[in-house]
């Protein structure tokens, strides 16, 4: 008895096996449907592309950035007036130049005038420092700090003091009732705050970098220190001579910060 019910659980399972092969799924199998096959169509999308099949289009580099404009004047307010009491740098600046006489000078700026004194005494440095600049002729200059022995000094003034101090000599000039230039009196060369924050119009009109128009101002009222006197423009198109005055024209000359030009001293007719 015992082995015809062996022998008739194996029929059992077998016929079981079989079903399943057929696709007919037995009591206490899952009823879940066996995933379809893919259509032709479906199968060819999902395979990768053959070896022959063309690159993917290169794309285009990125356009180079513009470069950004220049600065043409300072943003924020400009004070009107300081408190008249200076500030010096406290630093040594390098000698300037190879050989020559050695001129040495301070740098100092207004206190209230919103400017920091070695950001000044930077600038200055740069505007007279330039391998175009007056150390080109034969000449040294070197920023000292207070308390040691100076030639003049280079002071950055508001508007008010500036007046002051340039009327003093008699050298204050003014646009509509306002002291509007910088000057050059006995061993001072004083920068008004106005020009060196703002420059000046046909400076701005023409798209001339504010830093173009500092390092003229500063290279200009050095040269006064130095006993150059003003010049007037040489030709239309022609670049200004340092010691034209062009804080009020250019007269048709281009702007130009430096007194030697392609490695010689550049100048105009005397006024």
């Amino acid at each position: 008895m015992s082995r015809a019910l062996g022998v008739v659980a194996g029929a059992a399972v077998l016929a079981g096996l079989a079903l399943v092969g057929f696709g007919v799924v037995p009591v206490g199998f899952s009823q879940s449907a066996p995933a379809p096959s893919p259509a032709p169509e479906t199968l060819a999308a999902s395979l990768p592309p053959s070896p022959s099949a063309s690159p993917p289009a290169t794309p285009s580099p990125p356009a180079s950035p513009r470069p950004a404009p220049p600065v043409l004047r300072h943003s924020g307010p400009v004070p009107t007036k300081g408190t008249g009491s200076f500030e010096s740098a406290t630093t040594n600046g390098p000698v300037r130049g190879r050989s020559g006489k050695l001129l040495r000078y301070r740098v100092a700026v207004e206190q209230g005038s919103g400017e920091e004194v070695e950001e000044f005494a930077a600038a200055v440095d740069g505007a007279l420092g330039h391998a175009r600049s007056w150390t080109a002729g034969g000449l040294r200059l070197q920023r000292v700090a207070r308390g040691v022995p100076f030639d003049f000094t280079v002071y950055l003034a508001t508007r008010e003091t500036a007046g002051r101090r340039c009327g003093a000599g008699g050298v204050n000039i003014t646009v509509r009732g306002r002291p509007y230039t910088s000057c050059r009196i006995g061993g001072g060369v004083i920068i008004n705050l106005d020009r060196w924050r703002l420059s000046v119009d046909h400076f701005v009109a023409a798209k001339v970098p504010l830093s173009v128009y500092r390092d003229y101002v500063v290279n200009h009222e050095v040269g006064h220190q130095l006993g150059h006197r003003h010049e007037l423009c040489p030709g239309r198109g022609r670049p200004a001579p340092v010691m034209m005055q062009q804080t009020l024209d250019l007269k048709g000359c281009e702007a130009n910060p430096w007194p030697f030009v392609n490695g010689r001293r550049y100048a105009g007719p005397l006024k």
